[in-house]
């Protein structure tokens, strides 16, 4: 293997692409790595959900770019097009204390961030973790499988740096369920710890979490850290 062609993989690793390269610098990645490991260039994160081989996510590639901990992605410009979930696989969340996500967004100047599914209201990104075999109904007992960060903790989308801490113990987290809190059914919110299989950020609104976004203009999210504790 010739050492030349890691040198872009280090480079993109260690710096952030601007906005104006940054799609070019993911395409060289992906080629770069289909060349050294043949097949597809994957990454750690999922850009979806992707449900019996359909993304939620339209107009997005599969994976993010890989930054560290963390990733990078370009939000759509298109409203046809939009970013719901990225996420990671897990083994399991038992023990954990806490996740802290660091970020920074960077936007041309006038754009805005938009929820496709609520339009009206403020685009925010939260946390997410989901439990193994969710069938994605939220009823019966999927109710509570997939969890969301609690409603104090949202973070409405707009440029600069950012870092957010959510306790796996708040009481306060939520369910996909209507809305039920972690606090009101500690066994299945234990269960769903314990049983993790997916953790990540979801864009959406304060009213339908990870219903997807997208900007009017050129914008990217760089997660620069993405730390289980």
């Amino acid at each position: 293997m010739k050492l030349a062609l890691l040198a872009p993989i280090a480079a993109a690793m260690i710096t952030a692409p601007t906005i104006a390269d940054a799609q070019d610098r993911r395409v060289q990645g992906e080629e770069i790595l289909r060349q050294m490991f043949g097949g597809q260039a994957q990454s750690g994160w999922q850009i979806g959900p992707i449900l019996r081989g359909r993304s939620y996510s339209p107009g997005m590639p599969a994976t993010a770019q890989p930054y560290g901990s963390g990733f990078v992605i370009d939000f759509p410009t298109r409203r046809d097009h939009h970013v719901h979930y990225v996420t990671k696989p897990v083994r399991s969340l038992a023990g954990a204390r806490a996740i802290t996500v660091r970020y920074r967004i960077d936007a041309a100047r006038g754009a805005r961030f938009v929820p496709q599914a609520r339009p009206d209201q403020a685009a925010t990104m939260s946390l997410y973790f989901q439990r193994g075999g969710d069938n994605w109904s939220g009823s019966s007992r999927y109710k509570y499988y997939r969890w969301y960060a609690p409603t104090a903790k949202m973070k409405t989308l707009r440029p600069g740096e950012y870092e957010m801490t959510i306790r796996m113990d708040d009481p306060d987290w939520i369910a996909v369920s209507g809305g039920t809190k972690a606090g009101t059914v500690p066994r299945e919110f234990a269960a769903a710890l314990a049983n993790a299989s997916r953790v990540g950020i979801v864009f959406g609104s304060s009213s339908l979490r990870g219903h997807g976004v997208y900007a009017t203009a050129p914008a990217r999210i760089t997660v620069t850290d993405f730390n289980i504790r």
